[in-house]
């Protein structure tokens, strides 16, 4: 039985990630220091699988907890979702996400030259592309200047990643998600960030639920249908299931380069106020909204042409945005 370690394991994606891999047949451990979820995660994967991941709260900008754990721990292969993820909040806090973001990256690609390790799934982001000059956005289009300093610790760490690979023998593939969206159908795991939202759909829900006064819509002066940003939104089990599908290929040396990297979208973008409709539509609730001025860092519109993706890992997504937004309703009504 392979085991594998999960950073960021008891987070949105991580956590969905951890069933898919424990369903599969995975032995999982995680590393999560519980900066923006809660240890009842792990109590709700078990609950979901029956089998529970073995847990260690380790920081991994602390390079000797880093090490220790790897002094005692044996390793198939690692998928490395442990992130800083707002996008507008990394254009105030720069420093802290060039930190947590790429040192811990580096931490964990010296263990795996220092120990023979290998097969690591590194958690990307369409933001690498930054406003790509043709949609769907391909594997072809360039790698811009980022548009936000999240984007840019992701490009940064695809470009450690790959020289990393070049120089000790290591195989990786990073996955360039778009907008993962939803909750696991038991409904015992979902996108849960603590204090306020950052991204679109949780505050959608928490608007929805009366937590929230008012959703605001960043910006109505974009050059698409409505005027508003336009992103490719993924059923966040559609993702997870990209990763063992990812993950499947290093194991069995399926893959053509010693680094890779995958487009992980629907293919289809949506607005803004197209993803408040399908809400209101799924859910027959209604939302208050108002249009306030653009945010710092975000780009126009973004989705994904996935059939390279759909070819090479012989996976692509089941579930659309109205089933994905229904589940994240109900996620919302159980908290």
């Amino acid at each position: 039985m392979k085991r594998i370690l999960v950073t960021g394991g008891l987070g949105f994606i991580g956590s969905h990630t951890v069933v898919e891999l424990q369903n599969e047949g995975f032995e999982v451990v995680i590393i999560d220091n519980l900066s923006n979820t809660t240890l009842n995660v792990l109590d709700s994967i078990t609950e979901i699988t029956g089998k529970k991941p073995d847990f260690y709260n380790i920081d991994l900008r602390v390079k000797t907890d880093v090490q220790s754990f790897f002094e005692t721990n044996t390793i198939d292969g690692i998928i490395h979702f442990a992130a800083f993820k707002a996008v507008g909040e990394s254009m105030h806090k720069p420093l802290d996400y060039y930190e947590n973001n790429l040192g811990t990256l580096v931490y964990l690609l010296q263990e795996m030259r220092d120990r023979k390790l290998d097969n690591f799934i590194f958690s990307s982001s369409c933001t690498v592309y930054g406003q790509a000059d043709e949609l769907p956005v391909t594997e072809n289009a360039p790698v811009k200047k980022a548009a936000s300093v999240y984007g840019n610790t992701k490009q940064i760490g695809e470009e450690i990643i790959q020289d990393a690979c070049n120089a000790h023998n290591l195989n990786s593939i990073a996955l360039r998600y778009f907008n993962p969206i939803g909750a696991h159908e038991s409904i015992k795991i979902g996108e849960l960030p603590l204090g306020v939202p950052q991204n679109l759909i949780p505050f959608v829900t928490q608007t929805a639920a009366g937590l929230r006064d008012q959703l605001s819509v960043f910006g109505d002066d974009y050059d698409t249908k409505d005027g508003t940003a336009i992103r490719d939104y993924i059923h966040v089990v559609d993702l997870a299931k990209a990763h063992i599908a990812a993950l499947k290929r290093l194991l069995e040396k399926r893959n053509k380069e010693n680094f890779e990297f995958f487009n992980v979208g629907t293919g289809v973008g949506s607005s803004v106020l197209e993803v408040i409709k399908a809400f209101e539509k799924a859910t027959q609730k209604k939302l208050n909204y108002k249009i306030v001025g653009r945010r710092e860092g975000d780009i126009t519109a973004a989705y994904a042409d996935t059939a390279i993706a759909n070819r090479e890992l012989n996976w692509k997504t089941e579930k659309k945005l109205e089933e994905a937004l229904a589940s994240a309703w109900k996620w919302q009504q159980k908290q």
